[in-house]
């Protein structure tokens, strides 16, 4: 879900918390692991993002939820997401509050009980997975799809050909593809 289908507001929530203007261009690899840096700081940040709706200003992907709902209509969808922030994992369950909710808001045409949270993506069996990390696109799926995002820019097409991963840089080629 998460920079596949939108931009969630983490970096604008982390940029209040820190009094900072970053900006995604500024990064190429997850932007907490290179912000702040000492755990503490981060479980704080951690805390403060969920007081907040991440996905309440979230900017959806132009053309995902057009070539979303002609998917919808050709295949078995299912939205899978990742949910616990570790070190506040028992407190995630707002994480996973507010991205139903935007999905529903959304996507109203996704089927409720097709959307799993689970940060343990490599479990699925499935003809077609489409994710933005590279770590999440290791189970048994035929058709593997990395989309293109700040964080993945640094993933040389060899490393992507040895993995049998193609990557997609947005909605269109998606449709392009699959459909």
């Amino acid at each position: 879900m998460d920079f596949v289908i939108c931009h969630p507001g983490f970096l604008s929530i982390l940029n209040e918390f820190l009094g900072t203007d970053y900006k995604e261009e500024d990064f190429t690899e997850y932007i907490i692991d290179g912000i702040i840096g000492d755990e503490n700081k981060i479980q704080e940040f951690y805390e403060y993002y969920l007081s907040k709706d991440g996905y309440k200003d979230a900017i959806l992907f132009e053309g995902a939820k057009e070539v979303l709902k002609r998917l919808n209509e050709v295949y078995d969808v299912y939205v899978c997401t990742a949910c616990v922030m570790y070190g506040v994992e028992r407190k995630s369950a707002k994480l996973f509050k507010d991205k139903f909710e935007y999905l529903m808001r959304e996507f109203p045409f996704l089927d409720p009980e097709k959307i799993i949270f689970t940060n343990s993506k490599n479990i699925f069996v499935a003809d077609i997975q489409i994710d933005d990390r590279l770590q999440n696109l290791q189970g048994n799926v035929s058709l593997k799809l990395l989309f293109d995002a700040y964080h993945n820019k640094n993933i040389s097409e060899e490393e992507l050909e040895k993995q049998n991963v193609v990557r997609v840089k947005n909605w269109d080629e998606i449709a392009q593809i699959l459909l």
